[in-house]
């Protein structure tokens, strides 16, 4: 497939408008991400409209790598008190009497 003819979704930060590669079926998610990535910058711009956008850019992908992270430490905690509970009824239903 040629550049000319790979699929391409247009989206918008921070009011510019950008061209990106993207298969249909990916197309609602890039936008989705395109959004908030968008909402990200737009806040940090509303903080200081003195920094420029790549260093908007840098500052909202910082912030929402954190987020991705404090997630998953949450959900990985999560998993393990799901882990610790199973044990437990594991336990508690190999010492029930049986009938």
């Amino acid at each position: 497939m040629t550049d000319a003819s790979r699929p391409t979704t247009d989206i918008t930060l921070l009011g510019r408008s950008y061209i990106i590669a993207c298969p249909p079926d990916e197309q609602d998610k890039l936008e989705r991400a395109a959004r908030y990535l968008d909402r990200a910058m737009g806040g940090i711009h509303a903080q200081n409209n003195l920094l420029g956008t790549e260093r908007i850019a840098i500052m909202a992908a910082l912030n929402i790598a954190n987020e991705l992270l404090e997630a998953l430490d949450t959900q990985r905690a999560s998993e393990r008190h799901l882990d610790t509970l199973s044990a437990r009824l594991a336990r508690a239903l190999a010492d029930a009497p049986q009938r």
